[in-house]
């Protein structure tokens, strides 16, 4: 991971999200499985669409608010956020766009209908590396109105990750070798 080197592929220092059914979900279990830092803020009770966000997300508790609370605040903790999305935007994912617009915060619609999973890494590599990402929210629709948005956000955020990793590992593989030649 290249935190403060200046390298064009990097993963982000941290994902972020609100822990809802979906989208959300699959953001942190990518998180999880790359071994990345991640979290977000959740709304008080740690509640989600079918009852309550299980303990193995690491999110923090609001003391008082819902899910619009809870999508401001995980908005102004990030530097960025990546709004997945079927094609079209209703409801808390409208809302996210709208925090964003509001607040100036960098921001990218990735629309389901028009990517593929296997063309997210640049996408979000350009995101990131524009914006100086560190801290990234990852936003969409919950499970109850995009049945396959956990899939294809796990599919697209982990195939995005891959790719940006191997991508970095080959700049500091190839750094390490020039400096290697012009110190003989």
């Amino acid at each position: 991971m290249c935190r403060r080197h200046a390298c064009h592929y990097r993963v982000a220092v941290k994902i972020i999200s609100g822990g809802q059914t979906g989208v959300d979900r699959a953001a942190l279990d990518v998180a999880l499985k790359h071994g990345i830092d991640c979290g977000g803020w959740c709304p008080a009770g740690r509640r989600d669409e079918f009852g309550r966000i299980p303990d193995k997300y690491p999110l923090r508790e609001l003391e008082t608010g819902g899910f619009t609370e809870r999508t401001l605040q995980n908005v102004k903790d990030s530097d960025g956020t990546v709004i997945i999305h079927p094609g079209q935007l209703s409801g808390g994912t409208e809302q996210t766009v709208r925090f964003c617009q509001e607040l100036r915060q960098p921001h990218e619609l990735i629309d389901a209908s028009q990517f593929s999973p296997e063309n997210g890494a640049k996408l979000i590599s350009d995101f990131t590396h524009k914006y100086k990402i560190e801290i990234l929210n990852v936003a969409g629709p919950r499970q109850s109105e995009w049945a396959d948005g956990y899939g294809y956000a796990f599919r697209f955020l982990d195939r995005a990750l891959n790719s940006i990793r191997s991508k970095s590992t080959r700049l500091r593989q190839a750094t390490a070798r020039q400096a290697s030649r012009s110190k003989r």
